[in-house]
């Protein structure tokens, strides 16, 4: 892990460890399945195993970690039933907030799907695929926020955080960002019309390539 990091430490040693640790695990550099080996962690991080543990607590209570006895822990790994569950709940929720984002019309949404849209595109071409993870979130994010729902907001966001993984693994071939980008644009333009129907068809059919593709992933791992 960076030691650039180091400079933009949270106000706590268990809040560093804690993003650092979530970060590690969303971008792949842990990998699903990964141990965790806490020694060579906290020496990397220069912290004691005191944070480092509480830290996995809490990923633990995420679900992104899992413990197991006289093993230690591991980055969780998700089954092709997991995820396919876990996908279809996001539609069901994600569809909901959609249409609402789409039928309030808040002032400046499109414009800053755009501007976001952008940080994609720049990321995808760069082959940097941290990069676009971050901001395919930001993305999608921006949306479901404009539903005015927090609490289903966070629902979501709970979702997405089991998946991080994953959807790093699906940026890491050129044909899957590519084709996120257009799926992008087809979403801002349904959006930009007002059609929340278009909107709804455009995004069941970006999570449903993007499970097709983990599929293969997951079978081949």
């Amino acid at each position: 892990m960076s030691s650039a990091v180091q400079k933009r430490r949270p106000p706590t040693a268990q809040q560093f460890v804690l993003e650092e640790l979530r970060r590690a695990i969303t971008t792949g550099e842990l990998r699903p399945g990964g141990q965790i080996r806490q020694d060579a962690l906290a020496a990397r991080l220069d912290v004691s195993r005191v944070p480092l543990r509480e830290a996995l607590k809490t990923l633990e209570a995420e679900g992104l970690v899992v413990h197991h006895v006289h093993r230690g822990y591991f980055v969780a790994e998700l089954s092709l039933a997991d995820l396919e569950e876990i996908y279809r709940i996001r539609e069901l929720l994600e569809t909901e907030a959609v249409r609402l984002a789409v039928v309030r019309g808040e002032d400046g949404l499109v414009a800053t799907l755009e501007r976001i849209q952008r940080e994609v595109e720049r990321a995808a071409d760069a082959g940097d695929v941290t990069a676009m993870a971050a901001a395919n979130r930001r993305f999608h994010f921006t949306l479901i926020e404009a539903s005015g729902m927090p609490r289903l907001v966070r629902l979501i966001g709970t979702l997405w955080d089991a998946t991080d993984a994953y959807r790093s693994l699906y940026y890491t071939e050129v044909q899957n960002r590519e084709l996120a980008v257009r799926e992008h644009r087809a979403v801002i333009s349904a959006v930009r019309h007002g059609d929340e129907n278009a909107a709804v068809r455009e995004l069941s059919d970006h999570r449903a390539h993007a499970v097709a593709a983990l599929r293969e992933v997951l079978d081949l791992e």
